[in-house]
């Protein structure tokens, strides 16, 4: 036996002796024999990930024994029902893969005013279909600036305008009992500047001090920010922040009161163990992991993206396959394209959201044309087994233009350019232009910036109704219903911005509140508009035409297998304004055809035979059958989903 696998073998029966005394009833249960049968399968990972992570502290078993206590006592916290449910997801570790998901975001106070209001529109959710509920930061932050939630004072405490901690577990198990998966934040970059290890470290405490990456002058943080980009340029200048009261700079790459945590120091990492793990057990069953890509730093590198980074993700996924199998993470990585995929795999990251997809539906929508998408969904699409997409058309955030230049460049497209049009297109500066949005983090010189804005006003729909333009309010809702297509159809989970299914507009209201002036995404972020709701079982109105086509969607998933599980083939249908692909299981297969122009398109007959397609067809959309004998015709912005018919 080599020497690694005999120290890790030696080092594992030493841990089991400690856990036994440590925990000397549990020990003899079944069920602590299932948990030491998962770390006996696993250790010999996680050993030597913490190895090459931390094996250089002369205290490295000392942290190591720490952690199998916090693990051993996370999973005794654990309720009956989630251990039953880790049985279950054990032998199906792939249970978001089924296609069941159906997803939703929003936040608590916007969409129901707190927990307690939540829980009254379970069935809200249930009519939509929604089956993965993401809450946007429920945590306790500062006061004032707290970047949307994601400055967390404790992982332990819900807002207390939200609610408690109790009733948080109460909505969870209501959530599970209606077959809806709770997803939460795991901000585990940085903490607010008023947790409690911040506090600790800004009052001298030297322990504390450690949990962040803290600077006694700034000739190292001038060494780093020679390869560091700025995240938020117009509000933070730089990557660091310095304190006054202690007389050190603390590295802050998104705001100078979220302070980055140093992973370098294993204390640092058993600690934030012990707080994803306590998320595990309020029910969380999918974890959305924040920022990933930052979460490691080396001088001399731009600090995204190190291989550091990646085992410490790895690591954190060991520990839950060992305490809390049935939850999976979900990698939250808005890099380049061919950093995503970096993120996802079964020892990462399960699922992931796809930027990618996302900036180019609305690129599409722009351009009236699909050539780019098609191109980058063809090389980029595809995941290795065991991993899922999450598909969305705008979320709490900015959309940035994360295209690949090398794509562009191959469909003749200049990428700067391109991205300046975008931008340009999207905020109503350009004379083709049907959207309402705003610029985010803008820089007049370069062109560089994100835009804002909820769908239905950058579809569109806001201008149209300012302008009573009844032919734009329906291509605005095709526009809409086009994209939702596409994520709902083409492979993954589709996730809906709640309110977007009833057209919520932007809110400009924010540019009053002193506590968001500044940042454009509260444009996007609107209180949830029930009278608005209320007017889905209207016929002929917006919210009604949006509302059932959303339940469409839903039920389409439900009922075909080929969109719930198939596989996906991306094809060229011969037309640049048409984006096309299958989705296949051997009983079943499916064209999705999604017109991108807002004018009428065809998609040849011989490309349809070639694409081995008949003559006569079904539009399940549309509920028709289509006869394509000499091409198959699309009205403007159509998305079909096409099965054969007849011979």
């Amino acid at each position: 036996m080599p020497v690694s696998e005999l120290h890790c073998r030696v080092t594992l029966d030493r841990l089991k002796r400690r856990l036994h005394s440590r925990f000397p009833e549990e020990s003899r249960t079944p069920e602590w024999e299932g948990f030491e049968f998962r770390l006996e399968e696993e250790f010999p990972n996680l050993f030597r990930h913490l190895l090459e992570l931390y094996g250089h502290h002369f205290d490295f078993f000392y942290h190591l024994e720490k952690l199998l206590e916090t693990m051993a006592t996370m999973w005794l916290d654990r309720l009956p029902e989630l251990k039953s449910s880790d049985g279950l997801r054990e032998a199906e570790p792939t249970w978001f893969q089924g296609g069941r998901l159906i997803g939703a975001m929003a936040y608590v106070d916007l969409f129901a005013g707190d927990l307690k209001g939540l829980r009254e529109k379970i069935s809200y959710l249930q009519e939509l279909g929604v089956t993965y509920l993401h809450l946007m930061p429920i945590y306790r932050t500062p006061d004032g600036d707290d970047d949307g939630g994601y400055a967390v004072s404790s992982y332990r405490e819900v807002d207390a305008d939200l609610g408690t901690m109790d009733e948080l577990r109460e909505l969870a198990v209501e959530l599970r009992q209606h077959g809806i998966s709770l997803v939460l934040d795991f901000v585990f970059n940085h903490t607010s500047d008023e947790h409690e290890w911040a506090k600790l470290a800004r009052d001298g405490d030297e322990i504390c001090q450690g949990y962040y990456l803290m600077f006694d002058s700034r000739q190292e943080p001038d060494e780093y920010e020679r390869h560091l980009r700025e995240i938020f340029p117009d509000e933070h200048p730089g990557c660091f922040t310095y304190l006054t009261r202690i007389k050190k700079w603390v590295w802050t790459t998104f705001h100078t009161y979220q302070w980055d945590l140093n992973y370098r120091n294993p204390e640092v990492f058993n600690a934030m163990v012990e707080e994803m793990l306590f998320l595990a057990n309020v029910g969380v069953e999918v974890l959305r992991m924040d920022a990933v890509p930052f979460i490691w730093k080396q001088k001399g590198t731009n600090c995204e993206n190190l291989p550091e980074a990646h085992r410490v993700i790895e690591t954190f996924n060991l520990i839950a396959r060992i305490v809390c199998p049935s939850m999976v993470f979900k990698s939250e990585a808005i890099v380049a394209p061919d950093d995503i995929k970096s993120y996802l795999g079964p020892n990462q990251c399960q699922i992931s959201y796809n930027p990618l997809l996302m900036a180019l539906l609305w690129e599409s929508l722009a351009t009236r044309n699909a050539r780019l998408l098609r191109y980058s969904m063809e090389r980029r699409f595809a995941l290795e087994p065991g991993c899922a997409w999450v598909n969305y058309v705008r979320s709490h955030d900015d959309i940035g233009w994360g295209f690949d230049n090398h794509d562009a460049e191959t469909q003749g497209i200049n990428p700067h350019d391109h991205r300046r049009f975008l931008n340009d297109f999207y905020v109503g500066r350009h004379q083709a232009s049907f959207a309402r949005g705003e610029p985010f983090q803008e820089n007049p010189e370069t062109g560089d910036a994100r835009v804002c804005g909820t769908c239905a006003s950058l579809c569109g729909l806001g201008k149209a109704l300012e302008e009573n333009d009844e032919e734009e309010i329906e291509l605005a809702l095709r526009r809409i219903l086009l994209i939702y297509g596409v994520s709902f159809t083409i492979g993954g989970i589709p996730l809906i911005y709640l309110g977007d299914e009833i057209g919520m507009l932007n809110d400009y209201g924010y540019h009053q509140d002193l506590e968001k002036e500044g940042d454009a995404r509260w444009l996007h972020r609107p209180f949830f508009d029930w009278e608005k709701a209320e007017r889905r079982t209207e016929a002929g109105t917006v919210e009604n035409i949006l509302h059932g086509g959303f339940l469409k969607l839903a039920q389409m998933r439900q009922n075909n297998d080929a969109l719930a599980r198939g596989e996906t083939e991306i094809v060229d249908a011969g037309n640049d304004h048409v984006f096309a692909f299958f989705r296949t299981t051997p009983d079943q297969t499916v064209l999705c055809v999604a017109n991108f122009s807002d004018q009428p398109q065809v998609v040849e007959a011989p490309r349809l035979r070639q694409l081995g397609l008949r003559k006569a067809l079904l539009d399940i959309v549309a509920g028709q059958t289509v006869i394509a004998a000499k091409q198959l015709d699309l009205e403007p912005l159509q998305f079909m989903v096409l099965l054969k018919r007849g011979h």
